[in-house]
């Protein structure tokens, strides 16, 4: 029996084309910046794609729920209720837009029994998008370009280990953990961009030792997973899971291409 949600891949890729539309019109205009309660920042563009995702998959699925970052006071008490329900970051990288560095993404993911089944990740700027959902595979597609398979890369015996990193967010554990790690390269990058050059077999490992929340890696932990990799708690090396509690936090993970490589013992302890 075919999974329902093969037959949502297409109309959630075109949603997502939609949003990052809605989303340059704004990049070209002299946009406000305004402060969230938690002092991250919110513009005309977040919640421009924000309404056209979830008018969209509202249509798409009228029975299936929405939770978007911009939409996000659900109390628990109703979202435990969910099987399944779409879990959005409507624009994620605002610093990054806002700085202007085209290092943003739309992400729109499908969750299934607390685990992701489908993801969209796509670039606004460059057209280009990532795309997976289990029993169809992983894909990257650039603009213009017909769709390419993608495939996490075994770790290169003897080779520097590239590594990717927050641009916005790095820290002290990040630094702690490339030390650990010896001969390497780090690339900083914006948005769950991170998360896909792993998938894609650019990069080995991307470790997140700073906060996170849920509709952040949702689609591009799909697309990592479908595509061979894991993206694992930094304690527990379990996959993340979704919808479990009230908090919508992530704890602190790695993403890696090579499972087979003990990637939390780089990971910095408290003493």
């Amino acid at each position: 029996m075919r999974d329902p949600w093969l037959n949502w891949l297409e109309p959630v890729r075109a949603l997502a084309a939609e949003a990052s539309e809605r989303i340059l019109d704004i990049y070209a205009t002299a946009f406000e910046v305004t402060a969230k309660d938690d002092d991250s920042p919110l513009t005309a563009a977040d919640l421009a794609a924000h309404h056209a995702i979830v008018a969209g998959l509202q249509r798409l699925t009228p029975d299936v729920p929405v939770l978007s970052e911009e939409s996000a006071s659900i109390p628990f008490a109703e979202r435990a209720r969910w099987g399944r329900y779409w879990l959005v970051d409507p624009l994620d990288g605002t610093k990054e837009f806002v700085q202007r560095n085209g290092q943003f993404t739309v992400n729109i993911a499908l969750i299934e029994d607390h685990a992701p089944v489908l993801g969209v990740v796509r670039v606004p700027v460059t057209g280009l998008c990532y795309f997976a959902a289990r029993g169809h595979g992983a894909f990257r597609e650039d603009l213009g370009q017909p769709p390419q398979p993608i495939a996490v890369r075994p770790l290169q015996p003897g080779a520097p280990v590239r590594v990717v990193g927050s641009k916005s967010h790095g820290g002290p554990g990040l630094q702690k953990f490339v030390a650990a790690l010896g001969a390497h390269e780090l690339v900083t990058i914006g948005s769950s961009l991170k998360l896909c050059q792993v998938a894609e077999g650019a990069a080995d490992v991307y470790p997140r030792l700073g906060p996170t929340s849920e509709w952040d890696t949702a689609a591009a932990q799909c697309v990592v997973e479908v595509a061979g990799g894991r993206v694992v708690s930094a304690a527990t090396g379990e996959p993340l899971r979704y919808n479990t509690r009230d908090s919508v936090l992530n704890p602190y993970f790695i993403v890696c291409g090579d499972a087979r490589h003990d990637w939390l013992k780089y990971v910095p302890r408290e003493d």
